[in-house]
This record gives C-alpha cells, structure tokens and sequence, in this order.
C-alpha cells in the first residue's frame, strides 16, 4: 500500500517552486583535497558548503547495474559551488521535479560545514521518495550546521529500477549471488568516502550519525542491519521510515519480479537491459516494487530479525514518527482526484485494506471526516506502531530515544502548498523536514511559535549527532525508557511535553506484526 500510494505521488508533477540560497559572502572560495582531487566550494552567511562531489564512477554502460566503483582522480580543482544531476527518476509534484530525470551520472554528495578546522561530529542524510525519486538537494541544511556546530552530508543514489533491480543474470555477477541492492551499496559508498575525507572539510570521521526520512529512514534500518555497514557510523536517526518493520524483498520474489520487468522491455538477457535508454527503464518500472533485497552478504536476512538478532547492538538511535502521518497518503488516493471517501464507503474502504476489527475500533463517528478516519488507521498501522514496535526490538540491544512529531499547525510541505488545497494535513508524513532544515531550499514557511518549536527541535537532534541525549533548552531530555515518547508540539498546542500514552493513542494493540503483510 504504501509503494502503490508513493507511485501515484511520484506521477503527479506540480508548479516549480524556486529555491532560495544562502547569501555568497566576500570571502575567497575555499579549497580541500580530497583522495581524488581537490574541490572549490564556496562561503555562504551560512559557512562553507561543497556541492556536486562525485563519491563514485559514473554507473553507466557496463557499470549499470554494478556495486559502485571509486571514483577516477581528477587534475586541478574541480568546482563544487552547483548541485550535481539528480539520479535517474520520473517527474513529481515536488519543487525542482517538474521534469524526469534520465542522467546515470549521479553519484555525487553535498558538504556543508561551518567555519574553522575543528573536527566536528558528522551528519550524513539519506533523502526520502520511496526509492524512487528525490536527491540530496531535497534539503539544505547549511543553517543546521551553523545552529548545531555539525558537518552535514547529503547523497544521491540510484533509485527504482537502475538501483534495485534483481535478475538470474545480474545474481550471477556479483560475488554473493544476489542483486538488487545497489542504491543501498551506493549509501554504503557514500560513506567510506565521508571516513576517507570528511576530516578535509572540518568533520571527526569517528563520529558519523546516519539519518533519513521516509525511504531514508528505511534506507538508515536497513543500514543499521547490514554487516558490511558496520564501523562506517557510530549513531542513526530513523524518521518515519519504520514502516514495513523496514522489510525488505527476498531474493525469489525480486528475481521473479526481475523477470517480469525484464520481459515488459522485451529483454531476455542482462546485455539488453544494459542497453536500454533510461527512458525506456522508467516507463516499465511503474508497476514494480522496488527495494532492497536479503539473502546475499549485504543483508544475509531481514532487517527485522537481524536488529533482533543484536545487528546494531550498542549504536545508538533516535526514532519516531509523525502523529498524522497517513493523512498526506490519504489524500493522495482518495481527496487529490476529486473522490474524497464518502459515509458510505467508508465501512466497505475500511473492511477491505483493514479488516472488521479496524472498522470497529475506527469509527466514522469520531473522525470529522470519513477520508481523516481512514488516514489514522493508515498511519496508525504502517507509521506510529511500526516505529514504536522498532523502538522495543532496538532497546534490547543499545540506546534508543523516541519522539513523535505531534505540531498539528504545521504548514503542510512545499509540494503540499502548490496544491492550493484546504485538506488538513495536520502533523502529516514529511512535515517535521521544514522544522529541520530549508526543505527543497526554500525559506522558513513557520510562523513565530513555530520556529521556536523548529529550534527546540534542531537543539535536539544536534546533541544527538554530537553524541550525547538529545536535549533542548529548557526542555525535558528525549526519553529512553519503553514506553515513554517525546512529543513535539507548539506551546498553543500543549508544548513538548514526555507521553507514556503514545502506543494506546495509535491502537498498536490492533497493529501486530502480522497485520503487515
């Protein structure tokens, strides 16, 4: 459902939106080395920033479809001062997406650091989209790294088909046997390239924390389950991306999967798909589940069971979620065409993706509107419990801080606003991105009492990437205890208060594991 309901958001392109950047200021452009070349970024009011760094070849001709591969050292200094191509995906409604992209040319990463040489703790962000669309443009966080005294990361990777495709013919490539993960390799190669050179760029390579939202957040799981990750980062943040209990494909079923999307081009070998434009990748990868495989020595099983297992034992994580999390989802299948769930569909919408139980325990009557009823189970079942659930799996074996995004006066996300909708998003999938960073590169859309929230907030996850508990001035510390969740909310709305009532609120008594298939 989630995969279904992320392809309709994917093919819905909306009005572009231009980003705002940090002022230039008169300083000299600065230089680092790096172990391929040199690099000259540029000195904004905000500090340094390096955007565009290649962290591996170019993944085209017969490197598609191959585990990355270290990039060719350059001469002179290569300019880092623009964003580099966005990976191969198709148009959406967010701002810069208007356009599909069909580049292969997209390994590259963005550095931004405050002034001076100190070796600071490191951020490295992995972007959302369902694994199948965005880029580590997707959020500037220049001023995060002033506020927190952090250098922050964010990295491209292959998406969809040219990331997670899995074939009899590509398993027999590879030294495992199994396919399907190189959007995740490429993550993995992100990071050995921030532990060779982030020192350049002012970072401590021995404090990395890995975070992402949505698809980065499921993308962090999945990393904190694989052994070939281990020693590249010391902590994780996981926000929304629980969801699934981070499940991956196995290998069968994304080899037959491979099959059929093979078939759809009309290719019967790995020298066909290689030779098919991106395009064409694109226009057969729709009906698809894309994702990361288990089996192979990247992830030997699921992430679930090897987290369970003691796979991150002793990293420390913050997780959470959003409180209305699936309202941005609901509207996107039912209110965006026009077909907002009425009274009378309501039970029969409800029997069928939910079951009886969830129509009983969901009733219309306590919901002003049939598609906002809806829109909590969905949220309450894929997002809030799955991330709570992921919380107790994680305790037993290492530090980990919860919180649940609770601002239900949260303007909706720029992609959202282009609408021109009056749907109430509320604490919506996403939202908490604009109280973090410049989502999309825009200006702050948050009124006053916002922001203070947003600095609270950016307090919070800066203690935690320097590595300590997430704590914010005056407010009480991101609990660690079962149970106990940090709520974030504006002071109208209640303050950030500590909740041992997350769970009961999001009826994770109905949501078990085995209501997730």
């Amino acid at each position: 459902m989630i995969r279904r309901v992320t392809v309709v958001l994917a093919a819905l392109a909306a009005s572009l939106l231009t980003p705002t950047a940090a002022v230039a200021a008169p300083q000299g452009d600065p230089v680092v080395r790096t172990d391929s070349g040199r690099v000259r970024g540029e000195t904004t009011s905000e500090g340094r920033q390096f955007l565009g760094i290649p962290y591996a070849r170019p993944p085209v001709g017969a490197l598609r479809w191959k585990e990355p591969r270290p990039v060719e050292p350059w001469r002179g200094v290569r300019d880092a001062r623009g964003f580099g191509n966005t990976c191969v995906q198709t148009a959406s409604w967010d701002p810069g997406y208007e356009r599909p992209s069909h580049t292969e040319d997209c390994l590259d990463l963005n550095v931004y650091a405050p002034e001076g040489a100190a070796r600071r703790a490191v951020l490295v962000w992995f972007h959302g989209g369902g694994l199948t669309a965005g880029a580590g443009r997707d959020v500037v966080p220049d001023t995060f790294a002033r506020q927190t005294g952090t250098v922050v990361v964010t990295a491209n990777y292959r998406l969809g088909a040219m990331g997670f495709l899995a074939t009899a013919g590509l398993d027999g490539e590879t030294d495992d046997g199994v396919s399907g993960n190189f959007g995740m390799l490429d993550q993995q190669a992100a990071l050995r390239w921030v532990r060779a050179n982030i020192a350049g760029f002012g970072g401590d390579p021995g404090r990395v924390t890995i975070a992402g939202e949505s698809a980065g957040g499921r993308s962090v799981c999945t990393q904190l389950a694989s052994p070939t990750a281990r020693g590249l980062f010391r902590a994780a943040v996981i926000q929304s991306g629980a969801y699934d209990d981070c499940g991956a494909r196995e290998q069968r079923a994304a080899v037959t999967e491979g099959a059929a999307f093979a078939k759809k081009l009309g290719c019967a070998s790995v020298a066909c798909l290689r030779a098919k434009a991106p395009a064409e990748i694109l226009a057969a990868q729709g009906d698809f589940d894309w994702g990361p495989v288990a089996g192979g020595d990247f992830l030997p099983m699921q992430p679930s069971e090897a987290l369970a297992r003691g796979a991150a034992a002793g990293v420390p994580v913050m997780n959470g979620a959003n409180q209305d999390e699936g309202r941005m989802f609901a509207f996107a299948r039912f209110d965006l065409n026009g077909t907002p769930i009425t009274a009378e569909q309501y039970p029969a919408v409800m029997r069928e993706e939910f079951g009886e139980r969830a129509l009983r325990r969901y009733p219309l009557s306590a919901y002003p509107t049939p598609t906002l009823a809806y829109a909590t189970a969905f949220g309450d079942r894929y997002f809030a419990c799955t991330a709570l659930r992921l919380d107790d799996v994680l305790a037993e074996h290492g530090p980990v801080h919860r919180y649940e995004f609770a601002d239900r006066t949260s303007p909706p996300f720029a992609s959202l606003r282009n609408l021109n909708t009056d749907f109430d998003f509320g604490a919506t999938h996403v939202n908490e991105l604009q109280y973090l960073f410049r989502h999309f590169g825009l200006d702050s859309p948050l009124n006053a009492e916002q922001q203070v929230l947003a600095r609270q907030m950016v307090q919070y996850w800066g203690s935690f990437v320097r590595g300590g508990v997430p704590r914010a001035d005056g407010q009480p510390a991101m609990p660690g205890r079962s149970g106990a969740v940090l709520s974030l909310r504006t002071a109208s709305q209640g303050g950030i208060a500590v909740s041992g009532t997350t769970g009961r609120e999001h009826k994770c008594d109905l949501w078990g594991p085995e209501t997730q298939s």
